[in-house]
């Protein structure tokens, strides 16, 4: 008995059935695929809906234009239009085999089999597609099955999907975390252990997105736990502490008991070592942001300050929350969640205003006047006035 979708929810959204209808729909020549049809069957929130079609790209923009919507050519070597129909945005892609690749991109070559484009997808689970009238899903690869069991396998052989892009070693750890039950699949896991060094050809990036990424899922213990004492973790991060894995874990509770959301990079900092300039080099190593780099070693800082509003105050309201999370305060950690961090209410000029001489003496009071102000707890009128008095003498 056929599986069927319920895509009538998809088809009411704006601008789908005229761009399903643009793209000959009906006749067979487009379907949903990918992360859409998984999560539909598996009854989660689908935000992104992508289609694959039997059409050139030339040809999908051609019938976009000819209905009045909007096509980017977002990646159209690799057969990527993004269709934006109504305000809705879906990307479509042209059915593709790989001529060539080298485990970081591949060349491709477009072609009018669905199975040929299935098979060189990564899991079973990412094979599926559906048609877009009928809801029927196609399955090439028992991915259906795999689905039901809740298990990540690779299609075809596990090590020849890695070569193929070795970042098929995070994906792998990452949808396991996310949709997998128990143990790994045995052939995949192994073939991700002895490939391992794999990711070092890697852009840093790359490497940087897909950790983030599984850092980010509600729990992601068990996996890490997983990655760590398999060695698959050493090549991303060196730089790792011995009692990582019961950082992350206390941290995630805690989290939870403060009602925090998860943060990937706030998890991150609970792999490392509490110390700044490992987290600067790691920081760095992953081309991670200038805002992702100071958060990692405030986080790594073991001199803020006790008290939980001057932390916010000397390290951000964000990073606060990490260390005193990290320091396995939430109580702490919850109560500065959402507290607005004062600014200092006092300028140079109102020093200067009163007799203080224009340069580094108005900076170094000002240092003094800030210090006192953070310890007495940011007071404000007549007790911020007596604070500064005394400052001045």
């Amino acid at each position: 008995m056929a599986v069927k979708l319920d895509v009538r929810r998809w088809a009411a959204r704006p601008g789908i059935s005229r761009l399903l209808d643009a793209l000959g729909a009906a006749d067979g020549a487009t379907r949903y695929v990918g992360g859409a049809v998984r999560d539909g069957l598996l009854d989660l929130p689908v935000s992104d809906l992508d289609l694959a079609t039997r059409f050139p790209p030339d040809e999908v923009q051609r019938r976009l234009g000819s209905a009045g919507i909007k096509a980017v050519p977002t990646g159209i070597a690799h057969g990527t239009v993004t269709a934006v129909s109504d305000g809705q945005v879906a990307e479509i892609t042209t059915l593709r085999r790989d001529l060539s690749t080298d485990g970081r991109r591949a060349t491709v070559a477009f072609t009018d089999d669905w199975t040929e484009d299935a098979g060189r997808r990564d899991f079973t689970i990412n094979a599926l597609s559906a048609d877009p009238v009928s809801g029927e899903v196609f399955d090439y690869f028992g991915g259906l099955e795999d689905l039901r069991e809740r298990r990540v396998r690779f299609i075809g052989d596990p090590l020849q999907r890695i070569a193929e892009d070795h970042l098929r070693i995070m994906r792998f750890f990452r949808f396991h975390a996310r949709f997998g039950v128990g143990t790994p699949d045995p052939e995949a896991f192994q073939a991700c252990v002895a490939r391992a060094n794999d990711l070092m050809a890697l852009s840093r990036e790359r490497i940087a997105d897909e950790l983030l990424k599984l850092l980010a899922l509600p729990d992601p213990t068990a996996t890490i736990a997983l990655m760590v004492s398999s060695g698959v973790l050493a090549p991303v991060l060196p730089e790792i502490g011995p009692d990582a894995v019961g950082c992350l874990s206390a941290l995630i509770r805690d989290e939870q008991a403060a009602h925090i959301p998860p943060d990937a990079f706030r998890r991150l900092a609970a792999l490392l070592p509490r110390d700044p300039p490992t987290s600067e080099k790691l920081a760095a190593r992953l081309k991670l942001s200038n805002k992702a780099r100071k958060r990692l070693a405030a986080a790594a800082d073991l001199k803020a300050p006790d008290d939980p509003k001057a932390r916010a105050y000397r390290l951000g309201q964000e990073g606060a929350v990490d260390s005193l999370l990290l320091d396995r305060r939430p109580a702490d950690a919850a109560a500065i969640a959402n507290w607005e961090v004062p600014s200092l209410p006092i300028r140079g000029g109102q020093l200067v205003d009163r007799g203080i001489a224009q340069g580094p003496e108005v900076a170094r009071r000002l240092r003094q006047i800030e210090d006192r102000w953070v310890a007495a707890g940011f007071p404000t009128g007549a007790a911020l006035e007596r604070l500064v008095d005394e400052v001045l003498g």
